[in-house]
């Protein structure tokens, strides 16, 4: 199970992370609901229905990372266009952040229970249900996505990212990005049926 996703009876996954791991995927998962936000939290006597209808930001995030987490549903080509990609927003990148944060804290809080239930120095096994192997999925794409875009990566530049030398600024996130992408793609296959 070394570094890969395996499948568990019910739907679930299962994975061997060692303490370096754990704090890696924990610090990573943590920056990403800090560069998301913290969200609108509704007042306890709030109405359900009026939260419904809240409406959010209509203009794109001026972060590149943030841009390419909450994309415009529509191109920017014409003016009606950008008015249906602002209202596109205004009523959807609410409740996606908090989606966003709230598979962040999934894989936060399953870290923090493997780290405090039996992560010694040779690590522990993370056994994911079902639907936190979903919530895991959209964390690792969210973090690949953001510091993809902080690496500025291209798709046609992606093989070159193997051949950095150690000296590269870059390298240690590089690497973050391929091990993401790695366990990304082996929860996935996991997954499928």
């Amino acid at each position: 199970m070394a570094g890969r996703f395996d499948t568990l009876p019910g739907g679930g996954a299962a994975i061997a992370l060692d303490e370096v791991e754990i704090s890696i995927l924990r610090s990573l998962a943590v920056q990403l609901m800090e560069l998301i936000g913290p969200g609108d939290e509704p007042a306890a006597d709030a109405d359900p229905l009026a939260a419904l209808f809240a409406e959010g930001p209509s203009e794109p995030p001026s972060d590149p990372a943030l841009r390419r987490l909450f994309p415009d549903a529509y191109g920017d080509e014409s003016e009606e266009l950008r008015a249906s990609a602002a209202d596109f927003r205004r009523y959807t990148e609410n409740d996606l952040r908090a989606r966003k944060r709230e598979d962040a804290l999934v894989v936060v809080r399953g870290l923090d229970a493997l780290a405090g239930e039996s992560a010694g120095e040779d690590g522990a096994v993370l056994k994911l249900t079902a639907d936190e192997s979903r919530a895991w999925l959209g964390a690792l794409n969210d973090l690949r996505l953001t510091i993809g875009t902080r690496l500025e990566v291209k798709d046609e530049e992606s093989e070159q990212l193997y051949r950095l030398p150690d000296s590269d600024p870059r390298k240690p996130m590089v690497m973050a990005y391929l091990w993401l992408g790695a366990l990304q793609e082996s929860l996935v296959e996991t997954l499928m049926p």
